[in-house]
């Protein structure tokens, strides 16, 4: 996939001053970021986050998901070890955009969990392409990881691409009642590893 960089600017942040770097996908468009701290080329492997965009939850506070929360504590923990890399990556939605996840939230609201949500609109669970971070993470000289995830996916994504992930860092937060459904389906049909707190939940919020 072709990823050009465009430009990079200093960006202070409550957590520290990061360096963001632009970059554009040349066959659609589409703009992503890198946010940079501390000497991430240095070979070690770097405490990183991808994070697929969520103006409902990074910008407009939802509670119907964990992706803020998740966001928030993944540039604090970047902050405190001084040292790290966030993509964040324009892939509303798990890659079906933004007024098609409102679609889907509609559906939610009348009871289906945010898979069979993004089924009945014709999309696949999840439709995100991690190949984009490839040249992201090339252009940053980084070859090595201390992922943030709780997600699998990502893990085996970037394997398939030759990114180590040298160690898997859990984000398990920010449980509330309006995100129970929406965390045991991760769980239960998506196999994110959210360790105990959510077996059996699928059953009862099916």
């Amino acid at each position: 996939m072709s990823v050009v960089f465009v430009a990079a600017s200093q960006l202070p942040t409550p957590f520290g001053v990061f360096t963001m770097h632009g970059f554009r996908e040349e066959a659609t468009g589409r703009e992503h970021v890198a946010l940079t701290l501390g000497d991430v080329a240095d070979g070690e492997p770097v405490l990183g986050r991808l994070h697929s965009e969520c103006l409902t939850g990074d910008a407009l506070f939802s509670l119907r998901c964990d992706c803020g929360f998740q966001l928030e504590a993944a540039l604090r923990a970047i902050a405190a070890e001084g040292r790290g890399v966030l993509l964040y990556l324009r892939q509303e939605g798990r890659g079906i955009g933004l007024l098609n996840k409102i679609r889907a939230y509609e559906l939610q609201d009348g009871g289906a969990d945010t898979v069979e949500a993004n089924e009945r609109l014709g999309f696949g669970a999840d439709q995100r392409d991690y190949a984009i971070c490839l040249p992201m993470l090339d252009h940053l000289g980084i070859k090595a990881l201390k992922l943030m995830t709780n997600n699998p996916r990502k893990v085996k994504g970037l394997g398939e691409l030759g990114i180590q992930v040298a160690l898997r860092v859990p984000l398990q937060i920010a449980h509330n009642p309006h995100n129970k459904k929406y965390l045991a389906t991760k769980a239960g049909k998506l196999g994110h590893m959210l360790g105990n707190q959510h077996q059996g939940e699928e059953e009862e919020n099916a």
